[in-house]
């Protein structure tokens, strides 16, 4: 609603910073919470107020909710590798101080919860619906404690009339993804990028204005409060599009393939010895990436279309490519790529 005062927290991230662009276009005032660590570089020159405050620690939290009527919750500890109570530190626990300071503002009308569409369980699924609970076992720290967070935060939903709608995008990419994208592109540099099974299954893929488009309809819609909703791009792509895109993009080969039982077989030793070295990155195979590059991950959206009215706008082909642009311009690994490219065209 114009003139409202809407809290982006993540503000420095992917999402949170394409809320924040869309929310100063819908004409709200914007604060953006960062971390003191936070890289603001993004949002400099933007007419927003950026307030520094961190979820492991509730006493900076009441500034940053002071008056506002919107909390849009982006930020999030991410990646599929590292223990589990750093994960819940800031994705549950975390989530409970922000909770614990918004309820004491009367001013707040709709807390939007950026979830994933990882908390359900980790299988092949074909048109999966709201309907099915997350799985609190989960695979790897983020998508277990985002779990958690779901559970704790309907909690409040349904005890305390807290106003909140939860959204689980899929894959989120777009400008500014600086996470998985990258780290295809290094692995395609060093061939260590390869299939597992034939690619045929399709990616949960979220186009992060997609996914905007939904955080804005879910604010305003009335019946979207207490509510969950999964959300993805209309036309979900098998694995061979999305790696074979970015690799043609960049003149990769395209990778070769390793059976899904022998990745399955290699996945459980691999993670065993990363765990007993205590190794700070992931190994080469997890089971967390093993469910990103070989089940089928459809879920359906249609409860987000008949309720909010979303209807994605951007396909893949069209997200991808400004994806891959942007990182052209502003990733040192795309930029690699690019001169590997035109070398070999000379």
């Amino acid at each position: 609603m114009r003139g409202e005062l809407m809290l982006v927290t993540g503000a420095s991230g992917m999402i949170g910073y394409h809320t924040v662009v869309r929310g100063l276009a819908e004409g709200y005032r914007i604060r953006a919470m960062v971390r003191p660590t936070s890289d603001r570089s993004l949002l400099q020159g933007l007419p927003v107020e950026v307030i520094t405050a961190d979820l492991a620690q509730p006493g900076t939290l009441p500034p940053a909710v002071a008056n506002v009527q919107v909390v849009v919750h982006a930020a999030a500890h991410i990646g599929d590798w590292g223990p589990l109570e750093e994960y819940r530190r800031i994705n549950v626990v975390g989530l409970e101080h922000l909770i614990s300071a918004c309820a004491r503002e009367p001013s707040l009308r709709r807390f939007i919860h950026i979830s994933t569409l990882g908390v359900y369980p980790g299988r092949d699924h074909y048109g999966t619906d709201e309907s099915v609970p997350p799985d609190l076992q989960g695979l790897d720290g983020y998508t277990r404690t985002k779990a958690e967070a779901e559970m704790l935060l309907r909690h409040y939903m349904e005890h305390y009339r807290f106003p909140a709608v939860i959204l689980r995008p899929g894959f989120v990419y777009g400008p500014w993804e600086r996470h998985s994208i990258p780290r295809v592109i290094e692995n395609l540099l060093s061939g260590r990028l390869k299939f597992i099974g034939d690619g045929s299954k399709v990616l949960n893929n979220t186009y992060v204005g997609n996914l905007v488009d939904a955080i804005f309809l879910a604010i305003d819609h009335p019946q979207a409060v207490g509510e969950t909703f999964n959300i993805r791009d209309e036309r979900l792509v098998t694995r061979r599009e999305y790696i074979n895109t970015i690799a043609d993009f960049f003149g990769c080969p395209h990778p070769g393939m390793v059976p899904l039982w022998l990745a399955k077989v290699a996945v459980v030793p691999m993670e065993w010895w990363a765990r007993l070295v205590r190794r700070k990155t992931p190994p080469l195979l997890t089971r967390a990436r093993i469910k990103f590059m070989a089940l089928n991950l459809d879920f359906s959206i249609q409860k987000a279309k008949s309720v909010l009215g979303y209807q994605p706008r951007v396909d893949f082909q069209e997200g991808i490519r400004e994806t891959l642009e942007w990182a052209a311009k502003h990733l040192p690994i795309a930029q690699e790529a690019l001169r590997k490219k035109q070398a070999a065209v000379r």
